[in-house]
């Protein structure tokens, strides 16, 4: 029997909470989770480098099925040695399978049992992606961890459609698990649907549970729900999920779902947030949120945080990050979106080590009050 592409091993599970410190084993390096994984949607995370990434103590990164094989199409990366080599990145990478598209481009797309029409939502082409056709671009794209094809409900959908939509996924994972060609170097994870509904949640995880994945997404959550509900599924769902297998929330990156996401026992988190506020203008600080195109900084020669010790707090101004975000300059968005990213990065080191020490609650109150969660009528992003 082949050995699993990835091994997950757990170091320690903090005392007060449901939170794991582990080490993921994975063929392009081993790293320390929970983990915040920095989203490059078309092989780059926008506007950094994989130095910068490196620099800033990026472990794993996360690409898209979906928008590869539109472009350049998997074939290219495959030839150019797949997407390590194509985007000069040596270190852990992360592929979707397409199966949000099917949420996020719900005008566009039509679902039937065999897999789901959609429309090239660029050119207006007819497209058709079937879960074996998933694998198999995920398979030439050559991620060390990709996931099943899968269908995600809105949150707030119907008990009998969202029924439906679960079995139909289990259908899809089984098939998927049957296609996949590259298990010796590629780990298929599972993705646990259910919307908001606790017996279908549980439902379907046990039912991917038993085809015996090497790791589980959580999926159909940050899609518009509120925060209690997203860790009311989290706190009867992680439960359910082997110890001994990492468990991914997918989609989720702000600073409070983070640490309420590990306080539940996730592993592994993406999100694009952090690079697509930094564009407009918008910073995570340990003070809370700053947006630093506002008139008040223009005349601010602090660092965006004092508190950091990223190239561009090390380095630049609140005024000079402002003046170029305001004049449109291209280098303005990249010192934003390297804070941003530094700063998820950090989190999650001090998460690691709040856990490490058995003070993981402590460090969330401290953080929420700093941060701005704790007040009335806060601002999230």
């Amino acid at each position: 029997m082949t050995e699993p592409a990835i091994r997950y091993e757990l170091i320690k599970e903090e005392k007060n909470t449901g939170a794991r410190l582990g080490i993921l084993h994975t063929p392009h390096g081993s790293f320390e989770t929970p983990i915040y994984m920095p989203v490059g949607t078309l092989a780059t995370v926008k506007g950094l480098s994989p130095e910068e990434l490196k620099d800033m103590g990026a472990e794993i990164v996360l690409s898209n099925t979906y928008h590869l094989w539109l472009r350049p199409g998997e074939e290219i990366v495959e030839e150019a040695g797949g997407l390590h080599k194509f985007m000069n990145w040596d270190r852990g990478v992360l592929t979707d399978s397409g199966g949000f598209q099917v949420f996020s481009l719900s005008d566009m797309r039509k679902i039937e049992e065999e897999g789901v029409h959609f429309r090239n939502h660029i050119s207006g082409e007819k497209l058709f992606l079937t879960p074996e056709k998933a694998i198999q671009i995920e398979n030439a794209l050559g991620a060390d961890i990709i996931m099943s094809f899968d269908e995600c409900p809105d949150f707030h959908h119907s008990y009998d459609y969202v029924k439906n939509s679960i079995n139909r996924t289990t259908r899809w994972a089984e098939r998927g698990l049957k296609a996949h060609q590259r298990p010796e170097d590629q780990a298929l994870f599972g993705i646990v649907q259910g919307a908001g509904y606790k017996d279908l949640r549980i439902q379907h995880a046990r039912d991917l549970v038993s085809l015996d994945f090497p790791g589980y997404s959580i999926g159909g959550l940050s899609v518009g729900e509120t925060k209690e509900e997203m860790n009311s599924v989290l706190d009867y769902l992680t439960p359910e999920l082997p110890k001994d297998k990492p468990r991914y929330l997918m989609g989720v990156g702000s600073p409070d779902a983070l640490i309420d996401g590990v306080i539940r026992g996730v592993d592994m988190f993406d999100c694009v947030l952090a690079t697509r506020i930094a564009r407009n203008g918008t910073c995570m600080t340990s003070n809370g949120r700053l947006v630093v195109k506002n008139a008040q900084y223009a005349r601010d020669f602090r660092p965006i945080d004092e508190n950091c010790d990223c190239y561009t707090c090390r380095n630049y101004t609140r005024a000079y990050v402002r003046h170029l975000i305001k004049t449109d300059e291209l280098f303005g968005m990249r010192l934003a979106s390297i804070h941003n990213v530094y700063f998820l990065l950090e989190l999650m080191r001090n998460v690691r080590k709040a856990i490490m020490d058995d003070q993981l609650l402590e460090f969330r109150e401290d953080f929420f009050e700093k941060y701005g969660y704790n007040k009335p009528n806060a601002k999230n992003f």
